[in-house]
């Protein structure tokens, strides 16, 4: 898996909403400092690129690191014509007990 750098990672709070029309997508790895202490760890995480008006500041990508939501989308990004769909993703909770709804449409 490639190592991931220049991390934009999709921060949702709870109850927070966000839809996204991906037009490519990236599973690699990315090092991160868990905010909960200790060293860096090397995670599982799933780039999302998306058009510059989803996103007018900073690279045009979103990371993805809740391991649940990448294998809810995986299935769906696999599919020749994924960059036609609308993926919604809703947090609900904290963490580390968050959990997260895809709604493709």
């Amino acid at each position: 898996m490639a190592l991931l750098v220049g991390n934009e990672i999709l921060e949702l709070q709870d109850g927070e909403t966000k839809t996204l029309i991906i037009s490519d997508w990236t599973l690699g790895e990315m090092d991160i400092t868990p905010r909960s202490g200790g060293g860096q760890k090397r995670i599982r995480a799933l780039r999302l690129h998306v058009p510059a008006d989803q996103k007018p500041i900073g690279p045009t990508y979103w990371d993805v690191t809740g391991q649940t939501l990448i294998e809810q989308m995986l299935p769906h990004l696999q599919r020749p014509d994924f960059h036609r769909r609308r993926f919604t993703v809703t947090k609900h909770g904290i963490p580390p007990t968050a959990r997260f709804q895809l709604r493709v449409e």
